[in-house]
């Protein structure tokens, strides 16, 4: 498990809250996919994710132009609806602006 090495704020982070309907070989391969694609997209800064019960993916962006172009991405948009339709029961996605950090 790593944390994300974030820069100096401020910097934009977007929060992706789920609870899955059904967790198959494929959903954890498409995420996984994502994490890569996501990984190679301008202003993306780093990610941090934990799954229980309740999911929880934080990115972090450069800027919102960055996530608005992410979010549009044709993969993304793929993995998105098969998300709705396959694996999410429900999901919140939250964006930030980051104006502070602390570390240890």
């Amino acid at each position: 498990m790593n944390i994300a090495n974030t820069p100096e704020t401020p910097y934009y982070a977007v929060i992706f809250t789920s609870v899955l309907s059904s967790a198959t070989a494929e959903y954890t391969k498409m995420a996984e996919e994502m994490e890569q694609l996501a990984k190679t997209q301008p202003g993306f800064l780093g990610i941090e994710s934990a799954r229980n019960e309740l999911g929880i993916t934080v990115s972090y962006w450069e800027t919102e132009e960055a996530i608005s172009q992410w979010k549009q991405h044709a993969s993304h948009l793929f993995a998105q609806q098969r998300g709705r339709e396959e694996w999410y029961k429900k999901y919140h996605v939250r964006v930030c602006r980051v104006e502070r950090a602390y570390r240890f």
